[in-house]
């Protein structure tokens, strides 16, 4: 493991004054950027062409792809959001297309599983990286196959960086997620996430214990109904809407509707599962963590467990902030002078400048 803080200049993250609580600047991004965002680039957004990919157990995926004209191209990222949401309001993501694409690099995005358009597609739920890491690497055959080039890096943010290791890590074992699917070793470039969701369960009770844990955890309760009740118009054979009604909670989403399809006898056991602390040490791909100490999402004792599994793992960069919140990042104007960046988006950034530096 490297811990780059502080490698050199670049990697060192200044929010501005009014932003250096994570909470609030979690908040500022939730409530505020979805408006503002494009204020903040002049990079036009990528001629995108939609496509379905065929992920792990049949299961058909909703992408967009852009391969740039030019006839050198540095690669294909591979991308995904959190929670929830989809690819016509993850703007984040949608940010990132912009970026990689005006560096040469081919972009594919793609809503997962339950969610946008995958979720008209098919009524099957979320596993939180049990199947979706075999979903990237699916998606990274069937690109190449349409003219995407190598290397492929996956990438996502919050719960999107937990699938894309789980990606990596199904990546960094092709003999058995890619048998016959023209996928070489070779193809794999690696990996780069921002605040990934690490411990579900330890991060749960975390929210669970304080008012605006509790606060932030009804929020994203609400947008799981809101997907679930989408998936029931879509495929109304294959939701139980009584089992809804019970759904008041994270835990109770994962107990009534996740967990019964992927055997798990318990929310708890599904969260161990699927915990990125099961496979980071797999994992055989350059693969970079960008971590902020003060993520209001959670458990602030999973910093320490990171930091030490991380270590014994050569194939694993750890940026650690003091600040940035959750999925937040926005650096002041010091931080952008400092990193020679072009914009405030101090995150990407840095996966960006990482990812130029393995070539």
């Amino acid at each position: 493991m490297r811990e780059i803080v502080g490698f050199d200049p670049t990697t060192k993250y200044t929010p501005p004054l009014l932003l250096k609580n994570g909470l609030i600047q979690t908040v500022y991004i939730a409530l505020w950027m979805d408006k503002q965002w494009e204020k903040t680039t002049k990079l036009v957004e990528p001629e995108y062409k939609e496509h379905i990919f065929i992920g792990a157990n049949d299961v058909p995926i909703f992408g967009i792809v852009a391969i740039p004209h030019q006839s050198y191209c540095r690669g294909t990222i591979i991308g995904t959001y959190g929670i929830t949401g989809d690819l016509e309001n993850q703007w984040f993501l949608r940010l990132l297309g912009r970026k990689a694409y005006a560096q040469g690099y081919a972009v594919v995005l793609f809503d997962w599983r339950a969610h946008g358009k995958t979720a008209q597609l098919s009524p099957t739920l979320t596993s939180d990286g049990l199947y979706e890491g075999e979903d990237f690497v699916r998606i990274a055959a069937q690109a190449k196959k349409i003219g995407c080039p190598s290397k492929f890096w996956f990438t996502g943010y919050s719960l999107g960086g937990k699938l894309a290791l789980w990606g990596i890590a199904a990546a960094s074992n092709l003999s058995e997620t890619a048998l016959g699917l023209g996928l070489e070793d070779k193809d794999i470039g690696g990996c780069g996430v921002i605040c990934p969701s690490l411990d579900a369960w330890r991060s749960l009770l975390y929210l669970e214990k304080n008012p605006l844990g509790r606060y932030l955890e009804k929020k994203i309760t609400q947008s799981l109904k809101d997907l679930a009740y989408r998936l029931y118009e879509y495929h109304p054979k294959d939701i139980d809407p009584k089992v809804l009604q019970l759904t008041n909670s994270i835990r109770e989403f994962d107990q009534y509707l996740v967990i019964p399809s992927l055997g798990f006898e318990t929310v708890a056991d599904y969260y161990y599962a699927s915990s990125p602390f099961r496979i980071l040490s797999k994992i055989n791909k350059p693969t970079l963590i960008i971590y902020a100490q003060d993520d209001p999402m959670f458990d602030p004792t999973i910093i320490q467990d990171l930091q030490l599994t991380v270590k014994n793992n050569q194939m694993l960069d750890l940026i650690l902030t003091k600040n940035g919140g959750h999925v937040g990042y926005i650096s002041s104007y010091f931080s952008q002078n400092q990193s020679k960046d072009p914009d405030r988006w101090w995150a990407w950034n840095r996966f960006l400048k990482w990812l130029s530096d393995k070539y």
